[in-house]
């Protein structure tokens, strides 16, 4: 707060007129050097400290209980020796950096060590045991009812986990069924494309093997039945032989029923009784044909 002195400066005679003034007339205040910076804040007064020690007795005496190390087992000691330290041939410094965490973590470490050392024999002389028996069973501390909700449900979340198993196993299946399925439908596409391609080259005359046949019968009844078969009848059968004599057995066949001269001028087969309608073969379902085919109707026009 602004001081007394100050005050009269400015000639402020109550706090009402100091919170009254206007901004230009703090201004001008500032400006003549009554005014300084840091005069309007509150200063706190340090806090004395007081050592009390017989209040500090009084109060310890008043919480502390006179107990058996057995029910306390505090122990104070310093760490143990620096077996790396001895180890290396280098004096054992009890000094730690407070910054470094390797040192200080090793330091509790050593502490730790140094007290298991010096507790362990107390406890073996007031025959107290420090190893659990191979049957000792320790009281539970979740109820029965507790446990057993805890293995309902991790029942029920490994039920789950199996059947998001399986049923990724079968959509694994079915791809792999699907993809088989493709590949055999391609592979009997690819043996009827060359099947037709084979039949093609036979009807053309470009080859006189008929292995795509055998083929055939092997994909249905096996290569080793085909060739017992074929052993059996020694050679072709009759159809394929009356085949062979009536439609011949390779050449071309493209334009074979094309008239030459020689058989354009070979009338040994013609019969007039057939040509002219006045017999032979008998059309239709019982009587005769009254109406002659029209190329017989345009020759006998021809011939008038």
């Amino acid at each position: 707060m602004v001081d007394i002195e100050e005050d009269s400066q400015l000639g402020l005679e109550s706090e009402e007129e100091y919170e009254e003034l206007s901004d230009g007339e703090l201004q001008e205040a500032f400006a003549k050097g009554l005014l300084k910076p840091g005069l309007n804040i509150p200063l706190e007064e340090p806090k004395k400290a007081v050592n009390n020690v017989e209040g500090l007795k009084k109060c310890l005496a008043d919480f502390k209980k006179n107990l058996p190390w057995v029910e306390r087992l505090d122990l104070t000691n310093k760490p143990v020796d620096d077996v790396l330290a001895k180890a290396e041939g280098r004096p054992s410094n009890d000094d730690v950096n407070p910054e470094d965490d390797f040192q200080r973590e090793m330091y509790f470490y050593r502490q730790a060590q140094a007290t298991v050392l010096e507790a362990l024999p107390k406890l073996k002389k007031l025959n107290i045991f420090t190893k659990r028996p191979d049957d000792y069973f320790a009281e539970m501390s979740k109820t029965d009812q507790h446990m057993q909700k805890i293995r309902k449900k991790l029942m029920q979340k490994q039920v789950a986990m199996e059947n998001s198993e399986k049923a990724k196993k079968l959509r694994e299946q079915r791809k792999f069924g699907k993809k088989v399925q493709v590949e055999v439908l391609q592979k009997r596409q690819k043996q009827k494309r060359d099947m037709m391609t084979a039949v093609k080259k036979y009807q053309r005359g470009m080859t006189d093997k008929l292995d795509f046949l055998e083929g055939d019968k092997e994909g249905k009844n096996g290569p080793a039945s085909s060739k017992k078969q074929m052993g059996k009848r020694g050679g072709p059968s009759s159809k394929r032989k009356y085949k062979d004599q009536k439609f011949g057995f390779g050449g071309r066949k493209k334009g074979s029923k094309r008239n030459t001269k020689e058989s354009h001028d070979d009338v040994s087969g013609f019969r007039a009784k057939a040509a002219h309608g006045k017999g032979g073969k008998k059309f239709g379902k019982g009587g005769k044909n009254k109406r002659p085919g029209k190329e017989t109707r345009r020759k006998m026009k021809s011939r008038k």
